[in-house]
């Protein structure tokens, strides 16, 4: 394996300007919250002076009570140890629960985490740095999660869905015989499969079996999980969840800041709503005021002011955050500095700065996590064959298959010499015209843009000639277009770990560790 590029964000037409935009510190307000150790430093101050010696002993305890059915590392032993302590922080990542871990970024997430906590204890020798993955449990979109695919295959858990994902228990395991069918002979094949059905063990919720795959991949680095499922890490936020119920807290002061995203660019990602919490019963249902009582969305279940306050105090763990409030929650209950998330995350992080000012909690640093692709030497052979670079491939790849096509083409040479032609003598024209009646100068105006016209439909329609006339090389650009991004997405997007684990192991991983960027958002390509 070897990396050929490494592409920055700001290269990539397809990532929202937005990003861009935060990472380039153009957006007011977040000049403290971008990579850098002069942010860090002061973010190792705000957090040591916010997180309690009360709260680490209950995450410790959490910690301690969550992986006891783990084999952990020494590593893991060590810095679950010094979460006690006031010189460790943490840097987290959070995902769904996907099957099997779903598309391959789940596993670049996690490792620049682990990564990025390296890189920290370089920089800052006299305080500890912890990688922590936050599951996204309490999720109940399970059609969102239940399946992956690999190059050849499309897996799906038929599990019957409703109420947090995280306690949805398999007894499906149809998709481990189809998937043992696939990697049986490959050279990781075998390890693959005893993951994928210790994990899925019949009887295992979908929590455990995330957990014990994570911590089988990554155990090795340090790497803690974390279930938010959990009353006493519930409790902590309990107060911030009054809040939200009795005075929609969220809403009201992510407003400024939601409507000057709008306004810049355009849609936020995620739409804050007058109450941000779930209630869980059977099922995971929003919760709903209509000014008298609250309502439990499409459940007979209502309370008045008094019953949902008094139910918070003795049930926290029935009150579940949605996206947006997850953040909160996750900043509340652990000494972290920094978050390392997908592009659509960091812009619904970005929502939220003034209300974690409101609720006196230290916004964290946003890192945009890095991508990565692996493309056969074969495809990028090809590439090359056709004087075409893997970067092209993440611009408006349409152009470019048509100037590929129009290359050296000696009659759009020749459109393209009467048109600048056309469009002097009309200039000449036009400078001629403004000497008479104005009627006569709009006629050659109009003139002009009707004859330009013509040569547009002209290439046009030698544009589809020659695609016509080329079909073979049309084709290769578009398979080759699916070798870089399959499904017509970026491959990250698709394919799932198992896919390049077969044929490397943890050697993969270790490449992964080792190209991955931590100061700069950048996509990382590299040949195999």
């Amino acid at each position: 394996m070897k990396t050929i590029n490494k592409i920055s964000f700001n290269d990539i037409e397809s990532i929202p300007q937005l990003v861009k935009d935060f990472l380039n510190q153009k957006i007011e307000g977040f000049e403290e919250n971008i990579f850098s150790f002069d942010n860090f430093k002061k973010q190792i101050h705000l957090k040591q002076s916010s997180f309690t010696e009360e709260q680490r002993e209950v995450l410790y305890k959490v910690f301690i009570d969550q992986s006891k059915n783990l084999s952990l590392s020494s590593g893991q032993k060590e810095n679950i140890e010094s979460l006690r302590r006031s010189d460790t922080f943490t840097i987290t990542t959070g995902h769904q629960l996907n099957l099997f871990s779903g598309p391959v970024f789940f596993v670049y997430k996690i490792l620049q985490t682990i990564k990025t906590c390296r890189d920290l204890k370089e920089s800052f020798p006299d305080f500890n740095f912890v990688p922590v993955y936050w599951m996204a449990s309490e999720d109940h979109d399970f059609a969102e999660i239940n399946h992956f695919k690999t190059e050849n295959n499309y897996y799906e858990n038929n599990e019957k869905p409703g109420g947090p994902v995280g306690r949805i228990k398999i007894s499906d395991t149809y998709f481990i015989s189809e998937f043992e069918k696939e990697f049986k002979d490959s050279i990781f094949g075998t390890e693959l499969i005893l993951m994928l059905k210790e994990a899925y063990q019949p009887g295992n919720t979908l929590t455990t079996a995330i957990r014990t795959l994570v911590n089988r991949l990554f155990s090795e680095f340090g790497l803690l999980i974390l279930d938010g499922d959990s009353i006493d890490l519930k409790k902590q936020i309990s107060n911030t969840f009054k809040g939200e119920l009795l005075h929609f807290s969220l809403y009201k002061n992510t407003k400024e800041k939601v409507d000057f995203l709008t306004a810049k660019y355009g849609k936020v990602q995620v739409n804050p709503r007058e109450i941000n919490l779930f209630y869980l019963s059977e099922t995971r249902d929003r919760i709903d005021f209509d000014g008298t009582h609250y309502h439990i969305v499409d459940r007979n279940i209502q309370f008045t002011e008094e019953e949902i306050l008094t139910e918070l105090e003795n049930f926290p763990e029935k009150f579940s955050p949605n996206a947006l409030m997850r953040p909160v929650y996750q900043e509340t209950v652990l000494p972290n500095l920094a978050y390392i998330g997908g592009n659509a995350e960091i812009m619904y992080w970005l929502e939220l700065k003034d209300y974690f000012s409101k609720i006196n909690i230290p916004f964290p640093i946003l890192i945009p996590r890095n991508s990565m692709l692996f493309l056969k030497e074969k495809t990028l052979g090809k590439i090359e064959k056709l004087e075409l670079k893997v970067e092209d491939f993440f611009h408006n790849f349409t152009t470019i298959t048509n100037n590929k096509i129009l290359n050296n083409n000696d009659i759009l040479k020749l459109l393209e010499e009467k048109e600048d032609l056309l469009a002097k003598q009309f200039s000449d024209l036009k400078a001629a015209a403004e000497t008479t009646e104005q009627s006569f100068g709009n006629m050659v105006k109009a003139e002009e843009v009707r004859q330009l016209k013509s040569f547009k439909r002209l290439k046009k329609r030698l544009l589809h000639a020659e695609k016509i006339k080329q079909t073979e090389l049309l084709e290769r650009l578009e398979n080759l277009f699916l070798d870089v991004h399959p499904s017509k997405t970026w491959q990250e997007r698709v394919y799932n770990f198992s896919v390049f684990f077969a044929d490397y192991g943890y050697s993969w991983l270790e490449t992964c560790l080792e190209e991955m960027e931590i100061r700069e958002s950048k996509l990382i390509i590299v040949a195999i």
